[in-house]
């Protein structure tokens, strides 16, 4: 006899109720009559699939094994005992439903022809139970088993089978769809860490652990998921501070933070990271310290520093470092402001010692209001020195210039014409006296060698330069107006080189003072009033102390000669603090005042036009150096 699936299940359902109806159910018009004979086969027929477990739109679902299907049993009314015999031995055993010798088809196959078979019931109704512990203990395994989940959502259709409707199973069915749920995202989630999809922006294999989390709050594997997106993260950060790319590693950091506030891994990466920049800032600041070792390592330097700015962060100490370098080196070549130093002579000795002036600008000339000033120190304009230049610390001295004259057999000026001006004691005055040159002191008489060098024209001082640049293999120049006017202001704005007052301060320099005294008692009848420096006539040079930058006698002691060729004004002066030089010019300029100068022509901005063969008891000159 055949019975049909519809049959089935409601004669199943009706012995799980305990319904007191003996009366069958009527068979479907494909079933055959049921006086048919009993030679017939019972065939279980395949039950309705169950509902897909993974709703869209979630990701790929698990796959499930195909709706189980119940095993065909053959069974007669005469085979019943053995049936019953046979059934209870298979749920003994744990044999349950994937054959036709296991419990549970045999007592459907038994209800379907005893629909209120005791002892077929209560074996069914065993089986179903033990159909669920085992699904509720394979669901208890660890998430990684899949294939006890699998097991257990076959046994759940199963035992959903047989009782659609029981609310224990209904439970087991939703924790089991749940499971695979959080199993189908935790594996897409992995899908996406291996293709490198970390879902940065919220998507992808993040946002998979999440939904794993927010179905599974306690799920290991989604919590491990997430720390491998975090640590993808780290590793990208990483990669690129390695190519120095720090504003975007700081930007995967901070996506890492979002992940698992507080985690110390990220806290970790950070710190791993800024020793990365702090390494890479100082290999650049290395490699640019050692560029300026260089002839020409200014170049690369720079462009290391702008490396070195685009990576750091503000107030770096290493950046602050090579930038500091790179404009001592930009204004200062290899020395540094207010270093003192000497040349060594081919010969053997060294030249005059010399000392850095810092590179700047300042206003130079005098302004419209200034009292004593003339048309020929305007206007005032301003000059910049972008790189610094080192000048004598004092004026040449006659030691110095001997050494020059002895090396070349130089016959200077005045030697060459016998005669030069000096100061005259009997008369006051100055006057031409024959026999007297670089070897002479302001009256005439023989010089110390610590005197400044003085009768001597412009072009012995410039020939002077030129031996001195042959002997070091520096090169050696007068200074430029503007030089000489900057150095010896040495950042004051003022009338006078020490400033605005009217008197200079004790130990200032060899002016006119109305103080001194000559050998024969003479006084000065234009002088500052109350000063006296104890010399009348040229002092030896560092006689007074030197001004804020290291120079000594910049405004007294002698005027000095520089480069440039005389003009009635500045106006188109050069701005950069060049000689203003006109090749041929007879008309040279002096500027600085000196012992015997009236008190205005002792200002700052003071200048004078000489004739470029002019000697005197009151000029001599210093040199500059480029660096």
């Amino acid at each position: 006899m055949r019975i049909s699936a519809h049959l089935l299940r409601t004669t199943w359902l009706l012995a799980l109720a305990g319904s007191a109806c003996t009366q069958a159910p009527s068979p479907s018009p494909h079933a055959a009559d049921a006086q048919a004979p009993q030679r017939e086969v019972v065939e279980v027929p395949r039950p309705e699939p169950l509902p897909a477990p993974l709703p869209a739109p979630l990701p790929a679902r698990v796959e499930n094994r195909p709706a189980w299907i119940i095993p065909q049993v053959q069974l007669q009314p005469a085979d019943l005992g053995k049936a019953r015999r046979d059934a209870a031995k298979a749920l003994a055993a744990d044999r349950l439903y994937q054959g036709a010798e296991d419990a549970i088809p045999l007592y459907l196959a038994i209800l379907s022809l005893q629909p209120q078979d005791r002892e077929a019931r209560q074996g069914l109704l065993k089986a179903r139970q033990r159909l669920l512990k085992s699904a509720e203990r394979l669901l208890t395994q660890p998430e990684e088993q899949r294939q006890a989940l699998l097991q257990a959502v076959e046994l759940v259709r199963v035992a959903a089978t047989l009782a659609p409707d029981d609310e224990a199973s209904n439970r087991l069915q939703q924790r089991v769809q749940r499971s695979q749920q959080v199993l189908a995202f935790n594996r897409a989630g992995e899908e996406d860490l291996r293709n490198d999809r970390l879902g940065e922006d919220g998507g992808r294999a993040l946002a998979n652990f999440r939904a794993a989390l927010a179905l599974a709050p306690g799920s290991s594997r989604a919590t491990q998921g997430l720390a491998a997106v975090e640590s993808g993260l780290i590793r990208r950060a990483e990669l690129t501070a390695t190519v120095a790319d720090f504003p975007m590693a700081v930007q995967w950091l901070q996506k890492a933070a979002a992940i698992r506030p507080g985690a110390v891994t990220v806290a970790d990466a950070r710190v791993r990271i800024e020793a990365m920049r702090a390494a890479q800032v100082a290999a650049l600041r290395d490699g640019g310290l050692r560029d300026l070792a260089t002839p020409q390592g200014l170049k690369p330097a720079r462009e290391k520093l702008e490396r070195a700015l685009r990576i750091a962060l503000p107030g770096d100490a290493a950046v602050a470092q090579l930038r500091e370098r790179i404009d001592l080196v930009s204004h200062y070549g290899s020395f540094r402001p207010g270093q003192v130093f000497t040349d060594a002579l081919r010969e053997g000795g060294r030249g005059p010692q010399m000392i850095v002036v810092p590179h700047g600008g300042f206003q130079m000339g005098a302004g419209y209001a200034e009292l004593g000033a003339s048309d020929a120190e305007r206007p005032q304009h301003y000059v910049r020195f972008e790189r610094g230049f080192a000048m004598s610390i004092t004026e040449v001295t006659v030691a110095e210039f001997g050494r020059f004259v002895e090396a070349t057999h130089a016959r200077p000026r005045a030697t060459r014409r016998g005669h030069s001006v000096v100061y005259d004691e009997r008369s006051g005055n100055f006057v031409r006296h024959s026999g007297v040159d670089w070897r002479s002191d302001y009256n005439g008489a023989k010089a110390p060698p610590n005197n400044p060098v003085i009768h001597v024209s412009v072009r012995d001082a410039e020939a002077y330069a030129a031996w001195l640049s042959e002997q070091t293999g520096r090169y050696y120049r007068l200074p430029s107006e503007a030089e000489f006017e900057y150095a010896m202001r040495a950042g004051t704005s003022g009338r006078y080189p020490w400033g605005d007052a009217g008197v200079p301060p004790e130990g200032t320099g060899n002016f006119t003072g109305s103080e001194d005294v000559s050998p024969s008692g003479r006084h000065w009848s234009n002088a500052f009033i109350g000063y006296g420096d104890g010399y009348w006539g040229v002092a030896p040079v560092a006689s007074f102390r030197a001004n804020r930058w290291g120079l000594h006698d910049m405004g007294g002691n002698v005027s000095e000669w520089v480069a440039d060729c005389w003009h009635a004004s500045y106006r188109r002066a050069p701005a950069d603090g060049a000689a203003w030089y006109n090749p041929g010019c007879r008309q040279r300029l002096v500027r600085g005042g000196n012992w015997a100068n009236a008190p205005e022509q002792t200002r700052a901005a003071w200048r004078l036009a000489q004739d470029s063969d002019a000697t005197s008891a009151r000029i001599g000159f210093r040199l500059v150096r480029g660096i």
